[in-house]
């Protein structure tokens, strides 16, 4: 394995026995290969586009799949297994898609040569999946300064993407988003660009950041209102409790609608702080506050916790 996609990477430079964030050489790997399909797909996607073929639900898996890459998100390889089972799935319908397309645009079939991202599949299973993801990794691209702003560029994608997830399941939806998605992981499989447009493709990347990030603002006030500013109790009180961590303000909400009235009180965790200053969360009054801290700490607090916790993305 060898991951650096984030701040506290082994010795600054990065993870490549284990994770410090506890990922397995084995994982690593699995979400290499993911990765390496996903631009696979996104290749196909972009070609299709190109044609004036759109499929939103591989926009979707795409970031969907990103997603699943980001630190602690899912650390399971029987997961990540199916999840590369159900991407070449995709890109195979992509591609599908994109050389029906070219058959009735130009009377003929497509036959350019691509990326082998793009057509590689191998029976196996997991033991497979592992071996081909650790050839594919971010070591993968030889020039370091393309392979820096290619992973550079990767890791703004997972974010993108994880917002835009999040907006998704609110019903908010911006497809130039994932359209974006595709067409930067696309380029990564492009040898002839050089260091000049990948930097360009990273400035590109933060405005559409900015783009998710404003698309799940939107999604998460107007489904419970702008945030105030609010006193948050933190610790526990007398009886049974739940704690809730994560990001996925609806899982909460939905949480907080089956628990009412039943005597259990709700604690968010880390990064579901926030949500106690929504006014459509912080209305229930067994939402009772924050306990813990930090995600790092989380295996500590969440024994300490002594009670049912719901993960959430």
């Amino acid at each position: 394995m060898f991951c650096f996609q984030c701040s506290e990477t082994m010795k600054g430079t990065g993870c490549t026995v284990k994770g410090v964030c506890g990922k397995e050489p084995e994982v690593a790997n699995l979400q290499d290969l993911l990765i390496w399909i996903l631009k696979g797909i996104s290749y196909w996607g972009v070609r299709a586009r190109e044609i004036g073929v759109t499929d939103v639900e591989t926009g979707l898996y795409v970031a969907e799949g990103l997603f699943t890459t980001i630190t602690n998100v899912d650390f399971d390889s029987e997961s990540l297994g199916k999840k590369i089972e159900r991407a070449l799935e995709v890109r195979e319908r992509i591609e599908r898609l994109f050389k029906e397309g070219f058959r009735r645009k130009h009377g003929k079939d497509f036959d350019d040569s691509v990326p082998k991202a793009c057509t590689w599949k191998l029976s196996g299973g997991l033991d497979v999946y592992e071996m081909k993801g650790a050839e594919v990794g971010v070591l993968d691209t030889s020039d370091e300064d393309v392979r820096s702003l290619r992973e550079l560029l990767t890791y703004g994608l997972k974010g993108i993407a994880a917002y835009t997830d999040h907006a998704y399941i609110l019903k908010h939806s911006d497809n130039s988003i994932l359209d974006f998605l595709q067409e930067a992981l696309a380029a990564t499989l492009d040898d002839s660009r050089t260091v000049d447009d990948y930097v360009s493709l990273v400035l590109k990347a933060g405005e559409y950041a900015v783009k998710a990030m404003a698309l799940l603002d939107e999604a998460n006030t107007s489904s419970y209102g702008n945030p105030e500013i609010t006193s948050v109790f933190t610790g526990t009180v007398e009886g049974p409790g739940i704690l809730v961590s994560g990001h996925d303000l609806l899982d909460l909400e939905e949480l907080l609608k089956q628990t009412e009235g039943k005597g259990i009180n709700i604690y968010t965790h880390g990064e579901m702080l926030p949500a106690n200053a929504y006014p459509g969360l912080k209305k229930y009054s067994h939402l009772k506050g924050n306990f813990g801290t930090s995600w790092y700490n989380q295996q500590k607090e969440f024994e300490e916790f002594q009670g049912p916790i719901l993960m959430t993305t």
